[in-house]
């Protein structure tokens, strides 16, 4: 499987040449390996869009407490059910998606799921809400092949609301 990891305070804008980034790269792959996601919206949506444009199969993982699954916050909502609309399997895994360290726990489960990794990551350091460089380098300590994607004049939402 391919999994994705990024940032989640990506531009509407820097959202769409991602998502034509991710198709580009999903494309070129010669093998038909399938694409795996942790439900929410954003990236999650723009690579699952990705993934069913390049025609692999789209696997999504999908929160749960005691084998049920579990609700997601308010805005990752919309994006799931277009997921989970999009995917030809959902797996279940034990975390909330509430807390900051359940969901890097669930993105370092989806990165050893993964032969490959691609990571939509503006090199910046880990800080209390992004965990990106964390997952690249927890991959790359594995063994995992890592392709960064960030797209010229791609940009977050954080960075642009922190230097105003």
């Amino acid at each position: 499987m391919i999994g994705v990891v990024g940032h989640g305070d990506l531009t509407s804008v820097s959202l769409k040449s991602v998502e034509a980034e991710l198709r580009d790269r999903l494309e070129r792959a010669e093998d038909g390996a399938a694409g795996l996601v942790r439900a929410g919206a954003g990236l999650p949506v723009a690579f699952g869009r990705a993934v069913r444009a390049s025609g692999r199969r789209l696997v999504v993982l999908l929160p749960s407490q005691h084998s049920v699954p579990a609700p997601l916050p308010g805005p990752d909502r919309d994006g799931a059910r277009e997921l989970l609309l999009q995917a030809r399997e959902v797996r279940l895994a034990a975390f909330d998606p509430a807390d900051r360290d359940d969901c890097i726990g669930a993105d370092e489960l989806l990165v050893r799921s993964s032969r490959s990794v691609l990571a939509v990551w503006d090199g910046s350091p880990s800080d209390g809400t992004d965990a990106t460089a964390h997952l690249v380098a927890y991959a790359r300590a594995r063994g995992i092949p890592v392709e960064v994607v960030w797209p010229e004049g791609a940009a977050r939402t954080a960075r642009l609301t922190a230097g105003a």
